[in-house]
């Protein structure tokens, strides 16, 4: 019975796939999809990436349609750097309890109180917060991001632990948001010691979103992309992942023959996953749901994105 489940399923997977790619077509949309998504759907993605890059890949798509396979705020990132584009979201519930965790009036009473420190936000955020901030950043280019900035006092929304993180690499005073992600703070160092009683030979490779005294673990620290890099290029063949546990398809992809252990099995982000490929089928044949921003919206939080695509 089990295998006929599963040849089922196949079966029914080659033929969402088969849609999709014609759809797409008929359409000339491509999918953008987060390293967190689901094995099958970062399968059928044109591009695969962590924020930055498909923040790039979105302001520079000759595309009409972009379906992004992520949570809210990417698509809202997608949006306002590329305003002509239709912009798709298969799941409109995919939304992000870090970025929820930053509201605009919080921000703007916050930026009263230190009216000489400029705003860093984390690409994690809602477009009005994004309004708000004089730079975004995400995690693979937080350290520059702060560096490129001409004040020595930053408010950073929303992340305590990427922004604890990144304190270490700057003399600026970091006035620091208590926010965080949900997945990477569940982390502990417990959990981390008893993998690497299990597993003695492999590297700890760690998140920044994960709280400080896991990231100290670390044998490497760094976003999504230089996880990948790293665990790509080093000599090592067995690693401990301190992240969400959807990069285990870029890493067996392109690391076949590595052993990759994720540090808890709770390494899973609920809203990353309620994408699959019937409702991308779904959202490509209907042409919706689509996200909106505002224009007054958008506009200001286009100078925020595009400050941080020029920091070299």
């Amino acid at each position: 019975m089990e295998a006929l489940a599963l040849e089922r399923k196949a079966e029914q997977q080659k033929e969402l796939k088969e849609r999709i790619a014609q759809l797409k077509k008929e359409r000339n949309a491509i999918i953008l999809a987060h390293y967190y998504q689901r094995d099958e759907i970062q399968e059928v993605a044109d591009f695969r990436g962590d924020s930055f890059l498909l923040a790039q890949k979105a302001a520079s798509t000759d595309a009409d349609v972009i379906v992004f396979c992520g949570v809210h705020f990417m698509g809202e990132s997608a949006k306002i750097l590329a305003p002509n584009k239709t912009v798709l979201i298969p799941d409109e519930r995919a939304g992000c309890p870090m970025a929820d965790m930053v509201n605009v009036d919080g921000l703007r009473a916050l930026k009263q109180k230190h009216p000489n420190a400029k705003v860093v936000a984390y690409i994690n955020t809602s477009a009005e917060v994004k309004s708000e901030t004089d730079i975004c950043c995400t995690s693979a280019n937080a350290i520059k991001v702060i560096s490129s900035v001409d004040s020595d006092e930053i408010i950073w929304v929303p992340d305590k632990n990427l922004g604890d993180y990144v304190s270490k690499f700057t003399d600026k005073k970091m006035i620091i948001w208590e926010g965080y992600c949900n997945t990477h703070d569940m982390l502990t160092v417990k959990d981390v010691e008893e993998m690497k009683a299990q597993y003695p030979n492999a590297q700890f490779v760690v998140h920044p979103e994960c709280r400080p005294e896991v990231v100290k673990l670390g044998d490497f620290v760094g976003s999504t992309t230089a996880i990948i890099k790293y665990c790509r290029e080093s000599d090592c063949q067995e690693f401990i992942v301190g992240t969400e546990d959807g990069t285990g398809y870029q890493l067996r992809l392109d690391s076949p023959n590595k052993k990759f252990h994720f540090a808890t099995k709770y390494l899973v982000c609920p809203n990353m996953k309620v994408n699959n490929l019937k409702k991308v089928v779904k959202c490509l044949e209907t042409n919706q749901p689509q996200i909106y921003v505002p224009p007054q919206v958008a506009d200001k939080a286009r100078a925020s994105l595009e400050r941080m695509l020029q920091v070299k």
